[in-house]
């Protein structure tokens, strides 16, 4: 069995490094990390990260060459292998300022549509990404806001809900949007119903209650993307913290008619951990998907957060959602300025990716390489399988690929090493953490 392990250790200035373990079959009964390839869970659809108006922006004032990297580091051969990715319906708080395909509230057939914005900066990123991505990337669209006109408030930031009287005309327009996208070479496959539809942000944002968006999926959006041919679009509910993942979806999905319609739950990761809701709902709705769809270092609240703290925090998040059952990781913005922006209501962030448009330059911080300690490695079609852990100074996952491969995740938050004999099917591996490192490994054969 050829066993290769990949490490990434801040402290060493190790990022992403490969060497090779020797295989051993005197294995003993300390210290050992059980995974169990016979036993599987949930399939994974991919990671990612978001094509936004602010990200595409910044790879625009790149110099051709930069612009090539970072996309290679992001999609290509040698880069992490990113296959999930997010965009928006209409601005984000992530864009150069409020904007509508359709501006005129008379338009209620939606005549004047137009998606120009969005070829400006959103679509040349994406096909520079589709371009030298050796796999096909799944895109998921999420809307911030509808058009000012359609809300009760006559603006598309500071909340408000949806007029019932444009229910239908929304649900029209984000199936314009699909079809248009399809023209241009991006294929929506999934689809959120609104993103935050809990919070009053200052910047683009849109309430619904769990009534209230079940009721829009059930009788609106659900109904126009089947008589649109669009029913093979999944939709997912949700697309918020995880606080209260469980509630939303018990109270979303008690509808049967509007279950029919509904793939899965989305949700962000801003109010904490919660893994354990993630897991009651699979438990209680193991036909429905788990998408985490956005999660970023906000610089409001972790700006005097050191890299490793960042990173780990990452890490740390992925590695709970996935033992909990989340199918799909996308991360928020792929490329950010150095101001963490733009962004304008000046929400600054930071991304795996930061660039120095004046000085031509990027820079990849630690949180882009722990993400690829997951990313690279485990490929989409893979299933997660069982595993034991002799302590809690280590944080695991494990997985089996389509092509066979077992792809074990270990990460040490704690100030000492630790060590691990991992153990699978009477032969295993002996190896160091090192403190506040990730490791994976790839067991082939």
């Amino acid at each position: 069995m050829k066993i290769r392990r990949i490490t990434t250790d801040f402290n060493n200035n190790r990022f992403l490094e490969e060497s090779e373990l020797k295989e051993i079959d005197n294995i003993g009964e300390m210290n050992i990390v059980n995974i169990y390839p016979e036993i599987t869970y949930q399939e994974i659809y991919g990671f990612g990260g978001a094509f936004t108006e602010s990200s595409g922006y910044n790879i625009s004032l790149l110099s051709e060459k930069k612009q090539r990297e970072i996309a290679e580091a992001y999609f290509g051969e040698n880069g992490i292998n990113y296959t999930l990715c997010r965009t928006h319906i209409n601005s984000c708080d992530f864009a150069l300022g409020n904007y509508a395909y359709v501006e005129d509230e008379k338009d209620t057939n939606l005549e004047t549509f137009n998606r120009d914005r969005d070829r400006q900066y959103i679509l040349p990123f994406i096909q520079l990404a589709k371009e030298v991505s050796e796999n096909e990337i799944t895109f998921l669209a999420s809307p911030w806001s509808p058009p000012s006109f359609m809300k009760t408030n006559g603006e598309m930031n500071h909340g408000g809900k949806l007029k019932e009287e444009h229910q239908d005309t929304w649900a029209r327009y984000i199936a314009k949007y699909i079809k248009d996208c399809k023209n241009d070479g991006i294929d929506i496959t999934m689809l959120t119903v609104q993103n935050e539809p809990e919070a009053t942000q200052t910047w683009d944002s849109c309430r619904f209650s769990a009534k209230e968006e079940m009721e829009f999926v059930r009788d609106h959006l659900g109904p126009v993307l089947k008589e649109e041919g669009l029913s093979h679009v999944k939709i997912y509910v949700w697309d918020h913290n995880k606080e209260i993942l469980f509630e939303r979806a018990r109270d979303i999905l008690e509808d049967e008619k509007a279950k029919e319609y509904i793939a899965g739950v989305a949700f962000h990761w801003y109010t904490g951990d919660h893994f354990e809701a993630v897991q009651l709902v699979k438990e209680q709705y193991p036909d429905k998907e788990l998408l985490f769809t956005e999660g970023c270092v906000e610089y409001s609240r972790f700006m005097d957060s050191n890299e490793v703290y960042k990173a780990e925090m990452y890490a740390h998040d992925i590695l709970g959602n996935l033992n909990a059952g989340m199918n799909g990781y996308i991360d928020w913005n792929l490329v950010l300025d150095e101001k963490g922006g733009p962004n304008h209501v000046g929400n600054f962030c930071a991304a795996p990716i930061m660039c120095d448009t004046k000085q031509d330059t990027f820079e990849k911080r630690l949180t882009f390489y722990y993400i690829g300690q997951f990313s690279k490695f485990i490929l989409p079609g893979a299933k997660r399988i069982a595993h034991t852990r002799y302590t809690d100074h280590i944080e695991v996952t494990a997985f089996l690929n389509p092509n066979g491969e077992k792809v074990v995740v270990l990460m040490n938050k704690s100030e000492k090493e630790v060590p691990v004999i991992l153990s699978v099917c009477g032969t295993g591996t002996e190896l160091t953490i090192g403190e506040h490192s990730i490791v994976t490994l790839v067991l082939e054969g």
